[in-house]
């Protein structure tokens, strides 16, 4: 299967957050400041990447994350509006780059790379033993 036959530079998407309790460093490290994980901001980019083009793929087939190359720049508090988007900027056989952001209004918060891998779950999951 080769990505370049039916995913395209340029095609994207974009994700809105209101940031909850539970996705700030603060939840998962006590003392910490309750704004945006830096975890939880690349989880949305990854998803943001995902949604850009599972619409594109064949049926059978999903990608998965296999690089991620992200900044973050400034902190979100929690109910902080948050939107992420995702930019395909080069498809390869069976990899997609993709330009990632996150936003607070106009303020940039998070920036960078995001690859993902094209496979066939029914042969991934053969090929690791599981049903």
């Amino acid at each position: 299967m080769d990505a370049r036959d039916f995913i395209q530079v340029g095609t994207a998407a974009e994700r809105t957050l209101v940031v909850p309790p539970e996705r700030t460093v603060g939840h998962f490290v006590p003392g910490m400041p309750m704004v945006y994980a830096t975890p939880m901001m690349i989880l949305e980019m990854e998803m943001a990447s995902g949604d850009a083009i599972r619409g594109r793929l064949q049926p059978g087939w999903v990608t998965v994350g296999t690089e991620v190359n992200v900044r973050h720049l400034a902190a979100a508090l929690v109910g902080a509006t948050v939107r992420t988007t995702s930019k395909v900027i080069a498809v390869e056989r069976r990899v997609i780059r993709f330009e990632v952001a996150a936003f607070e209004g106009e303020r940039k918060l998070g920036e960078g790379q995001h690859a993902r891998g094209l496979i066939n779950v029914a042969k991934f999951n053969e090929r690791l033993g599981a049903t």
